[in-house]
């Protein structure tokens, strides 16, 4: 059975492959992260340094550790008395107690910072690398507009760009440098523990392994597909919210909001059931380790004891030894901590690759061809929306300074071939030329700068309404933006207001009407200065009295533009000069 993400639909990627991709950006901050892992490094062995100087401090109490060798032998047979003193005899001259408490307070303070050094690199690089990907997602989009986003769930979209992005901090900031203090951590430990009795040292190494390995690695089969699940399930869940408030008029006026509440329980429902999953595994993989960890210490204090009884270890040697063995899992059991987490952050880490790796349908022409403006036409024009066909062999002609108005039923095409013009797709057949060149061969920058495209339906965003139609040409004026809403029939409007240009619009346009907002973007494409205009219904939101000013605005802005106009209104279309129509794909005149 193949997984997939939730998102595009394509098969979802092995953790591996997510964690090697991720890992690729870190090279940027490769300094940072080694000095993250140096810091990690040095400051555990310096917590473990505290627990192994307790066991120097005992040593140097009890200074006649021989002694306690000879006591231990009573009842033994003279030869093994004889080597067990022999090996007793072989302790470590034990430091002196106020070196022991001064080396321990050093410790102890070097941890603390070294602690807050490593974190503060670790986070360091996690907010930039973030940055970073946020920066690449929204490229991606821009890029995958607006073909490959018509129809994508907006809740999911946005989950994608915040929650699954911000849960990539984990990764960055808590995996890569944790494995390799933990690796690195783990080959200093097994070298001192093997340096009092090779087997100990094969003890210690094999439980590092067995810890920070195989706990993570058992604990990742556990939770399954559940961390995909759960981030897919949150994306759909954010979509369904966003909807949810978005028509809360309509549901109050119709009643359908018990309706939309039990699904939106039954959407949280399963969202709480793939939480539960991974918190259950989360759950018993740390107790397991504990668990692992005790059974663990016993083996070692076993097999150090074995060792001192035959001969082979000094007591210094078991007391050393196990302590630091004891004192030593704290990289490792972060590894184990990270086997079930981990599965969510590789969920997340898919779903934002997805976007990354995504093609579009149309690629961006860099360096092509930038023709002077004088007119545009269709000819022979296919297109389709997958298997279902939109325009079969459309032919339209609008030259330079005209008025070209496009007609028909809904559904027939029109507004799909303006944005083919656009080219936000790529037509199937024929061809869309602007000043003689296919659209295809013109550098995009180029293009859009050239036309303007205002829809029934505008934009804006939370911000001034001056903002808003600057959209058009970030360099305008004030005044460029003021004669630009005197074209649109909307300056009145917008000097009656207590803040003028410097309204805030809310979110969506929400405080505008939606002729108002119309109006805005007709105020955009008149400040953008782009000679070929191609207008989808401009006026289907408007009064009669805003239709006629603005029909009068275009009719004295024609010397300088070219207009395709889309409507169903015949008194927008007597400012045409040709008039076509647009019928189950085709176009009559």
């Amino acid at each position: 059975m193949v997984t997939t993400d939730g998102f595009s639909g394509s098969p979802a990627r092995g953790g591996i492959v997510v964690m090697r991709r991720l890992i690729g950006l870190v090279r940027p901050m490769v300094g940072y992260m080694a000095l993250a892992v140096f810091l990690g490094l040095i400051g555990h062995l310096c917590a473990t340094a505290i627990t192994v100087l307790a066991g120097y401090g005992v040593l140097s109490v009890f200074d006649g550790a021989p002694n306690l060798a000879s006591d231990a032998s009573v009842g033994l047979d003279a030869v093994t008395r004889a080597t067990v003193s022999a090996a007793s005899a072989r302790i470590t001259a034990p430091l002196a107690l106020g070196t022991v408490f001064a080396l321990m307070g050093i410790a102890a303070v070097l941890r603390g910072v070294l602690r807050y050094g490593e974190q503060a690199c670790n986070h360091y690089i996690a907010f930039k690398l973030l940055a970073l990907i946020r920066d690449r997602v929204f490229r991606a989009l821009r890029r995958l507009a607006p073909a490959k986003l018509e129809g994508r769930d907006r809740g999911d979209l946005i989950a994608v760009i915040t929650s699954d992005i911000e849960l990539l901090e984990v990764f960055f900031a808590h995996t890569i440098s944790p494995v390799l203090i933990a690796v690195l951590f783990s080959a200093v430990l097994t070298g001192y523990i093997g340096s009092f009795h090779p087997v100990l040292g094969v003890i210690a190494l094999m439980s590092y392994v067995l810890v920070g390995v195989g706990v993570p690695w058992l604990a990742s089969r556990m939770a399954g597909a559940s961390g995909q699940r759960y981030r897919a399930a949150s994306g759909r869940l954010s979509g369904f919210v966003l909807d949810t408030l978005r028509g809360m008029d309509e549901l109050l006026q119709y009643g359908a909001g018990e309706g939309r509440l039990r699904k939106a329980d039954e959407l949280d429902a399963r969202l709480a059931a793939d939480e539960r999953r991974l918190k259950r595994a989360a759950g018993l993989s740390m107790g397991a380790t504990h668990a692992l960890i005790v059974a663990l210490d016993l083996a070692m204090l076993a097999a150090a004891a074995l060792l001192w009884r035959s001969g082979g270890l000094g007591f210094d040697g078991v007391l050393l030894s196990v302590l630091a063995f004891m004192g030593s899992f704290g990289p490792v059991v972060a590894l184990a901590n990270l086997g079930s987490t981990l599965q969510g952050t590789f969920a997340a880490g898919n779903r934002v690759l997805d976007i990354l790796d995504e093609q579009p349908q149309v690629e961006d022409v860099v360096g092509g061809v930038a023709p002077v403006f004088d007119g545009a036409r269709a000819l022979g024009v296919d297109f389709s929306y997958g298997d279902e066909r939109v325009l079969s062999g459309v032919s339209l002609e609008a030259p330079a300074g005209s008025i070209v108005g496009v007609t028909g039923k809904s559904g027939s095409g029109k507004s799909t071939l303006l944005r083919l013009f656009m080219r936000f797709w790529d037509v199937d057949g024929g061809c869309i030329e602007l000043g003689g060149d296919d659209v295809r061969a013109i550098d995009t920058a180029h293009l859009r700068a050239t036309e303007a495209l205002v829809t029934q339906d505008t934009q804006l965003f939370h911000d001034t309404i001056r903002a808003n139609v600057r959209i058009g040409r970030l360099d305008a004026t004030d005044g460029e933006v003021e004669e630009a809403c005197r074209k649109a029939s909307v300056h009145d409007f917008i000097v009656s207001l207590p803040q003028g240009y410097d309204t805030q619009v809310g979110e969506l346009g929400e405080t505008l009407s939606g002729g108002e907002r119309q109006r805005l973007g007709l105020a955009r494409a008149f400040v953008s200065r782009a000679p070929f205009m191609l207008l989808d219904e401009p006026t289907s939101n408007l009064d009669s009295l805003n239709e006629g000013a603005i029909l009068r605005s275009l009719a004295c802005e024609r010397a300088g533009k070219t207009v395709l106009l889309v409507s169903h209104r015949a008194s927008t279309m007597r400012i045409a000069d040709t008039v076509v129509s647009v019928e189950r794909g085709r176009v009559s005149s």
